[in-house]
């Protein structure tokens, strides 16, 4: 295990200070959002099903417009497109806060808010992450898809650690109106990025939109290593990674507890997910990621088991913090390899498509489970979702050779050519 100076030779870099600040004060506003929004949607309908729609019409927006927001990343300028993408949600944010502010919003109106504001993500999503690869030498990029994922997870302990205390004193629009102020920051940080041409745009615009979109797609598709490992990452994240969307059912119904218990769990998630993502960002080394993929959401699978086996708290905060650790485990190592593997005229197209998944299919899951919720509780739908996982774990553990040859090796960028 190489030590944490990988990480902070990373950081060393002026882009990538700058990038992770931003980072770090835009991601801590999102959790608050998403924390306040959940319980405000809960408080609103005391159902299950409305708070999973609510994540849905947030994160689903992905699966119609990453892809074509991936072509759109890699022919035209990067760095504007995150920064007019950013500056949306800052006002999406800070229109939902006004109107909770004013008593003048109903779920319905929430619904329509939150699909706007899940499209501007779709845009940000490919359009910044591309940009990582000029922000640091190639042989930093590891420790930068690290620290990325680190700045995630510390927002996702911090956001709701400030979000929880602030919705009980307070109520739930000042935590979304934080969010509006912490976008429009990372916003005007923006134009202080100094990255070079070839890394802001992908390629000249020889195609269709539609045409980049189809060999986005095919790329992936006949790739032998991006292709297994984003499938096995859509499928987890459709069974194990919907949880933490629909928690406030959980915290009510398992726990007995309001928004402060909420806010631990939200946390909980986070600090595992910090302390596991330093640890796997401070390798320092390619060789033995795709491993960490694919086996990392089998302890998410035995997490979740334990997290819906009690009704003591404790016991639930710590199943919350493997299943964060185990979470991060997988998405640093799955995004690093999606990173390092592919063509740079091709990044932003696969870098939607991470995008989707991450984004979509914990939402899709999150209504499935929620509506699932309604009729059966909480605890038989999960532990379905845990049993399919185990087939889907079983498949990725059968591919872990062939994908670990190619998304591991030099040049794997190239593989699907050759």
């Amino acid at each position: 295990m190489a030590s944490l100076s990988v990480l902070t030779r990373a950081l060393s870099h002026r882009n990538a200070k700058v990038f992770f600040t931003a980072s770090l004060i835009s991601w801590t506003g999102l959790w608050m959002h998403r924390i306040a929004i959940s319980w405000f949607a809960w408080e609103l309908t005391d159902s299950a099903f409305w708070v999973g729609m609510v994540a849905f019409c947030d994160l689903a927006p992905a699966v119609v417009v990453s892809p074509i927001a991936g072509a759109i990343a890699d022919r035209t300028d990067r760095l504007k497109l995150t920064f007019w993408s950013q500056a949306m949600i800052g006002v999406m944010a800070a229109v939902i806060a006004l109107l909770v502010a004013m008593d003048k919003l109903d779920i319905y109106t929430l619904l329509a808010l939150e699909v706007l504001n899940g499209i501007a993500s779709s845009f940000a999503q490919p359009a910044r992450q591309s940009l990582m690869p000029g922000l640091v030498p190639r042989s930093d990029l590891t420790a930068a898809v690290g620290l990325n994922s680190l700045c995630f997870n510390v927002a996702r302990f911090v956001g709701p650690a400030l979000a929880g205390p602030l919705i009980a004193v307070a109520g739930v629009w000042p935590a979304i109106a934080a969010n509006a102020v912490a976008y429009f920051i990372a916003t005007a940080t923006t134009p202080l990025l100094k990255v070079s041409a070839e890394e802001r745009q992908g390629h000249a615009k020889t195609k269709s939109l539609w045409g980049d979109m189809r060999d986005g797609l095919s790329y992936v598709a006949q790739h032998p290593g991006l292709g297994p490992i984003l499938t096995y990452a859509a499928i987890v994240a459709l069974l194990l990674r919907s949880l933490p969307e629909i928690l406030p059912p959980y915290v009510e119904r398992q726990f007995g507890l309001g928004a402060e218990a909420l806010a631990v769990l939200t946390a909980a998630f986070g600090i595992g997910a910090l302390i596991s993502g330093t640890v796997v960002s401070a390798r320092g080394k390619m060789r033995g990621t795709t491993r960490l993929a694919v086996f990392a959401p089998a302890a998410i699978s035995l997490a979740m088991v334990g997290f819906i086996a009690t009704s003591w708290f404790p016991f639930g905060v710590l199943c919350a913090a493997i299943m964060g650790a185990a979470m991060s485990v997988h998405g640093i190592c799955a995004q690093t390899l999606a990173q390092s593997a592919s063509d740079p005229a091709m990044r932003g197209r696969v870098l939607s498509l991470w995008g989707l998944i991450v984004r979509a299919f914990p939402a899709l899951g999150a209504l499935l489970l929620g509506a699932a919720g309604e009729f059966f509780g909480m605890t038989l739908p999960t532990l379905a979702a845990v049993v399919l996982s185990a087939i889907a774990i079983a498949w990725g553990i059968k591919r872990l050779p062939a994908m670990a040859r190619v998304l591991e090796g030099e040049g794997a960028g190239d593989s699907a050519k050759r």
